[in-house]
């Protein structure tokens, strides 16, 4: 592991840094990751020689965006990023947040709150200034003045087209996601206000340390904000308290469970395409359910 200690060194501006041991941490399906006690203290660190070479990079663009915010919620500060470098594989390192005491609750409400801190900074276009990464699905972030052309051409159409080619798209169920997206002025809000979006809020990307609610592993973007819960009423992450917190907060538009399903479709799409399973025949469902067959 001596590439993250020279990292170290350089972000720490020290001549030396050794790594004193390398806890494996689980919850991760796609990089080694590891807890990294040092001779300068613990941090956080995952790298892969399999996935994009930009991954980390991007992926702490990300982290900055959110840090730059000032929410109440805790972003880990980036030491490190990089793309493979003569042999080396893509890594970064984080500081290492260290998590709540057993028996400690979680503050529900501040992530509710902080969410919906996050969420009221804005930019001119949706977007984003790197490309991110939705697990090891490549976003494209190219900027676009209209909510629905961006969330059709940057987001559904990308993940029809790879089921299509995976074969895992009939041409029926084509026809259908075509219908679909033409009609997404009609089904989504005409005008939303690009929101900063972490991207990726499930609850396994929701961490209860001991300085109160983080976040990590983004997939940022300016989205329209309704994005976000797309992913948080499929697998978690945003519920009960937390979810009534964001609301008085920031109440959320008339009608937006209504609208949900058409931002879980792309995360069904999406886990179709890296997963295979039940998710494809999940959004083929919700497609159907706006447009019929």
């Amino acid at each position: 592991m001596r590439f993250l200690e020279a990292a170290l060194e350089r972000a720490l501006g020290k001549s030396t840094v050794r790594i004193e041991h390398a806890a494996a941490l689980s919850g991760g399906c796609i990089h080694d990751a590891r807890r990294l006690v040092t001779s300068e203290g613990e941090f956080f660190a995952k790298w892969s020689r399999d996935a994009p070479a930009d991954i980390f990079v991007n992926e702490a663009c990300g982290l900055e965006a959110l840090r730059e915010v000032g929410a109440a919620l805790v972003i880990p500060r980036v030491l490190a990023a990089s793309e493979p470098v003569d042999g080396q594989p893509a890594f970064l390192i984080l500081e290492y947040l260290p998590p709540a005491p057993p028996g400690q609750g979680h503050d529900r409400e501040n992530l509710g709150r902080g969410l919906a801190t996050l969420h009221r900074a804005s930019a001119p276009q949706f977007g984003f200034p790197s490309p991110t990464y939705c697990g090891s699905t490549w976003q494209d972030n190219r900027s676009g003045e209209s909510w629905t052309e961006f969330y059709r051409d940057r987001r559904l159409r990308p993940m029809v087209r790879s089921l299509a080619d995976q074969g895992r798209c009939s041409a029926g169920d084509l026809v259908v996601y075509e219908r679909l997206m033409s009609r997404l002025d009609d089904l989504l809000p005409g005008h939303p206000t690009p929101a900063l979006i972490h991207g990726d809020l499930w609850s396994g990307n929701v961490l209860w340390t001991e300085r109160g609610p983080g976040l990590v592993d983004p997939a940022c973007a300016y989205a329209d904000r309704e994005m976000e819960f797309g992913i948080t009423t499929l697998f978690g992450g945003l519920e009960g308290s937390a979810l009534s917190a964001y609301e008085e907060a920031w109440p959320l538009p008339p009608g937006w469970r209504d609208r949900n399903p058409l931002y879980q479709l792309y995360h069904l799409l999406n886990h179709a395409v890296l997963f295979g399973g039940h998710y494809g025949e999940e959004a083929r469902r919700i497609a159907i359910r706006y447009v019929g067959r």
